[in-house]
């Protein structure tokens, strides 16, 4: 059957083809041909957004994982599923923007071979293989389900709980090693971001804005497939969320008031104005409008907070890979065309494959009709 012509699909079929002529530049003509990279600038969009922010927004498969099968609270199991699948494509597709950002992508199995313990890089490349495969583990049970292979489920399901505590443990590891790695530039980063604590703040914002994308994800489920997740629980993950970035950003404050580089925010330059931008949109307005019950049990508002908070995850991570950075060192930097367009296609092509999954796998255990996703929360906000 021919896909129905829209403006979106032909948008999305144009972002693949020029995705792809740039994936041919990169291929062939090397970083020099197809970035704005050089010496003095080797990591930009591909690091910063495919790989940093990528990695980031997976993270709401370990917290709801972690929520639902470790601590045991069972009502939450309903998000668990699209959760794990979300995961699982975004670290494919961090994997694939990896290596486009390899000088020589053909050698990325070296670190399977040569270990170097005392490389934090060294560290997050395993963890990342490692929890991938432990996705797949996870999401494995849905594919035997849909098949009706019983004694592979039963054996799964056994195995269940073991295979999901790794996997928090290695998320855990590489969500906060992600930080490490800007930990060896002190001088060539705004003090604004840099810190000590910088694998602390970046585990902390990956939990929030992980279980934003649970929000954002199911709310587009509920367009796309005439499906949702319970209303309630939505509301739940949206309150976490927000309070858990506003727990990051206190501690944060206080350790910009111990290093006494407050007075950092006090000068206004475009530093201060990037840092403020993101902590506007991506903490100060959705918990003001999350932490108020009406707001946060009406679904447009709980997806217009998830956007925000993952808006400001974005511009976070952007700012401690680029714009702290570029200033510092003297040299300017821009992402090519090129370098946005395969960012794009990246973009497009997980979205294809979750719709393609969730429409033929059971992705959502508790099937909600899109009609009956706004009264849900309306029964919730009388029910309260």
């Amino acid at each position: 059957m021919i896909p129905k012509i829209t403006f979106w699909r032909v948008v999305a079929v144009i972002i693949v083809i020029a995705g792809l002529y740039s994936t041919y530049l990169r291929l062939f003509g090397g970083l020099s041909a197809s970035t704005n990279l050089s010496d003095d600038f080797p990591w930009g969009l591909w690091i910063g957004f495919d790989i940093l922010v990528g990695v980031g927004l997976a993270a709401g498969g370990f917290s709801i994982c972690a929520i639902v099968h470790i601590f045991n609270i069972e009502k939450y199991k309903p998000l668990a599923r699209p959760a794990i699948l979300t995961a699982f494509l975004g670290y494919l597709l961090v994997i694939f923007g990896l290596m486009y950002d390899l000088g020589k992508p053909y050698n990325i199995w070296h670190a399977i071979i040569y270990w170097n313990p005392r490389s934090v890089m060294f560290e997050v490349a395993w963890c990342v293989m490692l929890y991938t495969s432990v996705l797949f583990l996870e999401f494995i049970p849905v594919v035997l389900e849909k098949y009706k292979l019983h004694k592979l489920l039963k054996f799964m399901k056994k195995v269940g709980i073991p295979i999901m505590i790794v996997g928090v443990i290695l998320s855990t590891l590489h969500q906060s090693s992600l930080g490490s790695l800007f930990l060896i530039i002190p001088q060539k980063m705004s003090q604004i971001w840099y810190s000590p604590l910088l694998p602390v703040y970046f585990y902390i914002s990956a939990i929030g804005a992980g279980l934003s994308m649970v929000i954002f994800e199911a709310y587009l489920s509920a367009r796309a497939f005439n499906k949702g997740i319970e209303a309630d629980l939505l509301s739940r993950v949206g309150l976490i969320s927000v309070i858990v970035l506003m727990i990051g950003f206190v501690i944060k404050l206080i350790d910009l008031i111990v290093s006494g580089n407050i007075n950092l925010l006090l000068t206004i330059n475009n530093y201060s104005l990037l840092y403020y931008l993101e902590v506007l949109i991506g903490i100060f307005i959705p918990f003001g409008l999350l932490i108020q019950k009406s707001f946060r049990e009406n679904r447009r508002w709980l997806y217009a907070s998830a956007v925000m908070i993952i808006s400001g995850f974005l511009l976070n991570r952007l700012n401690v890979s680029i714009s702290s950075i570029s200033p510092e060192t003297g040299v300017s930097y821009f992402p090519s065309i090129n370098e946005i367009s395969v960012t794009l296609m990246l973009i497009v092509l997980g979205m294809w494959a979750f719709k393609l999954i969730a429409k033929n796998f059971p992705v959502f255990t508790e099937e909600i009709h899109h009609e009956e996703f706004e009264a849900k929360l309306n029964e919730t906000t009388i029910a309260n």
